[in-house]
């Protein structure tokens, strides 16, 4: 089985639909996870283009949750929990509504640099979806200013703490952890050593999450080299997490394909026995 569990439609900072990303996952997956920034609403979309595909694929919903710990920003991908979970719902909702204030203040300070950036190309290239700094790190791109959104995510323009970035509400990731578990979810930490980013949280912050309950780690990431993934494989074994591999799929708007990486079967399988809140969607094409 070929499992990809962290995946971004136009629901968020993906270029793909929801119903676009699930036909491309078809062609060479059987397991894909959607997980859009604080927003699950890509599940519906996507869930109805499962029965048209020409092959099984099996759907996991899910979501790639805002937190921050010791002034460091942090995801936090949550898996197979019930969307309408008032308190976790809510949670969501003050991450999403802060986009747009935060977006337009990075605008600014982009301006304030001299970028000739504006707002209404960052509006139009985000359209309905979740405002995100992958919006504006396209019209950085499409202004000359960067060559590829990679590079817009460092400290010299969008990274964590970089010159252009400002902060939105984020969850406490142990607050987090607590309701998505409250909220029969499963939570995996998701590219915790992606150092080209920005600051990372030390290895002691995840042993505080693990003992606060958190399930895994995502180890196989784009943005973790081969000792970085040695190193994390032994830090999930000492402390009991699962570890996952994922693609962090955005479509055109990064260069990674899905099943870059993939998350071993056996794993796949522990997240789902943990679920209680929703349930992966298999797929009605079976005509592989």
């Amino acid at each position: 089985m070929r499992i990809d569990l962290h995946t971004h439609s136009t629901a968020s900072d993906g270029t793909d639909t929801p119903a676009e990303l699930v036909r491309n996952a078809a062609a060479g997956l059987d397991v894909v996870a959607l997980t859009d920034h604080d927003s699950t609403r890509g599940h519906a979309e996507a869930i109805a283009a499962l029965p048209g595909l020409d092959r099984d694929l099996t759907l996991v919903t899910g979501a790639e949750l805002s937190c921050r710990i010791d002034g460091v920003g942090l995801h936090l991908l949550a898996y197979l929990f019930d969307p309408d979970e008032p308190e976790l719902l809510r949670e969501r909702e003050l991450v999403r509504d802060d986009r747009v204030p935060r977006a337009r203040a990075m605008v600014r300070k982009l301006q304030e640099m001299g970028v000739p950036i504006t707002w209404e190309q960052v509006a139009r290239i985000a359209g309905d979806a979740s405002l995100g700094r992958p919006h504006i790190a396209t019209a950085l791109v499409d202004l000359g200013i960067v060559e590829t959104v990679s590079d817009a995510f460092t400290p010299q323009w969008l990274g964590n703490g970089g010159r252009a970035y400002a902060s939105k509400h984020e969850l406490d990731p142990f607050d987090a952890i607590r309701l998505v578990k409250a909220a029969g979810g499963v939570t995996v930490f998701a590219h915790p050593q992606a150092v080209t980013r920005g600051a990372v949280v030390p290895e002691s912050a995840i042993e505080r999450l693990a003992a606060a309950g958190l399930d895994g780690i995502e180890i196989d990431h784009m943005d973790h080299d081969a000792p970085t993934r040695a190193r994390l494989r032994g830090l999930a074994a000492d402390l009991g997490l699962l570890g996952t591999g994922s693609s962090d799929y955005h479509g055109t708007r990064k260069f990674v394909e899905l099943g870059a990486c993939v998350t071993d079967p056996e794993v796949y399988g522990e997240i789902t026995r943990r679920a209680t809140g929703a349930f992966p969607v298999p797929g009605a094409g079976g005509r592989s």
